[in-house]
């Protein structure tokens, strides 16, 4: 299975410019400890509020007139739901979007919002629909991250971090659902700055990838397990097979954190860094605050991965 390389990264750069916003890479002085230091990525920033945007537009951006005739199709909890909707309405697209009933209200909205049809099903449902829909109306289907374009999109985050982080980086640190954000921003760390640690980061109750890696082998979690997690954009039962070719290549190790880690982040973002993130934007930074021992490492980044969460949610957290 073919890698993406720096070739593919720089091209994908070059689509999504001007549709992607590239995020400053933050320094943030009010985290330091003990010495380490960390910088925040804040792809929450992003005018779908998620670093999905990259992926589904320079996926987008590559399809023939043919395929841009038919429309597309794709699933997601929100985040790629939106990013799919955004870059189909700004290239005159057609997109049906499938939802799982359990993705956030505002989501749903915001979807909808960016003119893309939305076909609400349960979380069971959702990776069966899509492709039942593409057969029968002829729709393209945009995979959330198992795709080379959208693989490719993601690490276009990683070439930005690459380009803007001090000489001393030494860490990296990454969510990691379907994988598709690790796979791209690993490859692009490892062929710009060889010497930069990349860590992918997920909850507890979705520790899929985690296991992956350290076994050596693609393992599945049940749906029933994986959404017990507060971090929705996170529950994908495992790692696509194109992004387990790239963790396995390119990244180092993947840690977890807890729900409470989680939900202290986020309202720590909010308070002392005046960024809003949604619970999945939060595992990366939550990493840096709650497992000092097991990181290692002094100099750090961490990509804040979206900001699309219900504004009782946030209200709930801060008030924790």
């Amino acid at each position: 299975m073919t890698l993406v390389d720096l070739e593919d990264l720089r091209a994908a750069q070059r689509r999504i410019a001007g549709t992607a916003v590239r995020t400053p890479l933050l320094p943030c002085p009010w985290a330091e400890d003990g010495g380490r230091r960390l910088w925040l990525k804040p792809e929450s920033l992003q005018p779908t509020g998620a670093f999905k945007i990259r992926g589904a537009t320079n996926r987008l951006a590559a399809l023939t007139d043919e395929e841009r005739a038919r429309g597309v199709v794709a699933q997601s909890s929100g985040n790629h739901a939106q990013a799919v909707a955004y870059a189909a309405q700004r290239l005159g697209i057609k997109a049906v979007i499938v939802m799982p009933d359990t993705s956030p209200a505002v989501k749903i909205e915001n979807t909808r919002a960016f003119g893309a049809e939305v076909v609400i099903v349960t979380a069971e449902e959702r990776d069966t629909v899509p492709a039942e829909l593409a057969a029968a109306h002829g729709y393209v289907w945009v995979p959330p991250y198992d795709d080379p374009y959208i693989v490719a999109g993601q690490g276009t985050v990683g070439l930005e971090i690459a380009e803007d982080a001090p000489d001393e980086l030494d860490t990296v640190l990454v969510p990691v659902s379907g994988g598709g954000l690790i796979s791209g921003t690993a490859a692009a760390l490892k062929l710009a700055c060889p010497g930069v640690r990349v860590v992918g980061v997920e909850p507890e109750l979705a520790a899929d990838a985690r296991q992956s890696l350290r076994e050596g082998v693609r393992t599945a979690w049940p749906v029933a397990d994986t959404y017990r997690t507060i971090a929705d954009g996170l529950r994908t039962p495992s790692v696509g097979v194109l992004p387990f070719e790239h963790i396995t290549a390119y990244v180092d190790d993947i840690v977890t954190v807890t729900e409470d880690e989680i939900r202290a982040t986020v309202a720590r973002l909010a308070r002392r860094g005046r960024l809003v993130a949604e619970p999945s934007g939060a595992v990366a930074p939550a990493a840096y605050f709650h497992h000092a021992d097991e990181l290692g490492g002094r100099v750090f980044a961490a990509v804040v991965s979206g900001g699309n969460l219900d504004p009782a949610l946030l209200a709930e957290l801060l008030a924790a």
